[in-house]
């Protein structure tokens, strides 16, 4: 009788369940997986790349003890995504500190491409998601940069799905009309 190939679910299930057994290089192959994700996630809320690596070095350590409490393998991804941008409005609520940011300027001086104005963009996006709450710049990372759905959002949130919705929709519209005053 020849074995069927487990399917990527049932493979993620397995992952889970051994880490869960204290399988070290189980929960090694979860973070390998999810930790640029992560990442991602912690960065938009933090707006900073150290407190980032912090919040998610804090979430890892919470998904290893909590592990055991995920009821579904197959919603790993939100669940630990939620995790990290849970430790990252943490992260900022502990350090009340206002980052300074670095202007990395690349090509030769005087090309076009050391024009700060060609950035103009991306600072006034990021000017206006920092004026955001952590809580809004969360909900928005976990939408836009995790792509988790409006129905797991509400899961993760405690929102319903169409509260959810409406509220990414409130944001999406601040964030317009702060970007078109800009």
């Amino acid at each position: 009788m020849a074995l069927m190939a487990m399917t990527e679910p049932e493979q993620a299930a397995r992952t889970v369940q051994l880490a869960v057994a204290g399988d070290e290089y189980a929960f090694a192959r979860i973070v390998a997986a999810y930790h640029d994700d992560l990442c991602r996630v912690a960065f938009v809320v933090c707006r900073d790349t150290d407190m980032a690596q912090e919040a998610v070095q804090e979430a890892w350590s919470i998904c290893w003890r909590q592990l055991p409490r995920l009821r579904d393998p197959a919603s790993l991804r939100g669940w630990l995504v939620a995790i990290a941008a849970n430790q990252a409005r943490q992260v900022v609520r502990r350090t009340r500190r206002r980052s300074v940011r670095e202007l990395e300027l690349g090509g030769r001086h005087g090309s076009a491409v050391d024009d700060p104005a060609g950035r103009a963009g991306d600072m006034d996006l990021r000017n206006a998601l920092g004026r955001l709450s952590a809580e809004d710049r969360s909900l928005l990372a976990l939408r836009y940069v995790a792509g988790v759905d409006a129905t797991e959002l509400s899961r993760l949130t405690g929102l319903s799905p169409s509260g959810t919705r409406a509220r990414l929709a409130r944001l999406l519209t601040t964030l317009r009309q702060e970007l078109n005053d800009a």
